[in-house]
């Protein structure tokens, strides 16, 4: 089995409108869970809301916000534990963000040794 991090992206001033229903991602949510294969999840608060830590010569700097300005913000997450990348990205596919224009960057999760 391998565990991959599906990351949901998408116009999160558009969130709001598109996602006043939650029906579809709670159904997601459960789909998941029957299969066996949701090990976490959860959405993230607006990038206004999020604090970048960086260390410049020796010094720690913060500032607000996520660290670039694009056009789709990281949202929403969720880790499985699926047989391979097809599956993953079968799961991906499903999301129901998908139909309005949604994206969700599918990466592997690495396993340290001293993970096992």
């Amino acid at each position: 089995p391998m565990k991959y991090m599906l990351l949901i992206y998408g116009n999160e001033k558009e969130w709001a409108e598109e996602s006043s229903d939650l029906t579809p991602w709670m159904e997601y949510t459960h789909a998941v869970q029957e299969a066996g294969v949701y090990m976490a999840g959860a959405g993230l608060h607006p990038t206004p809301t999020a604090t970048t830590v960086r260390k410049r010569s020796g010094a720690t700097m913060t500032s607000d916000g996520p660290f670039a300005e694009t056009k789709e913000q990281l949202g929403w997450y969720y880790l499985i534990d699926v047989k391979d990348l097809d599956e993953a990205l079968e799961w991906a596919a499903k999301m129901p963000n998908i139909p309005w224009g949604g994206a969700v960057e599918v990466r592997p999760i690495q396993v340290f040794e001293q993970q096992q």
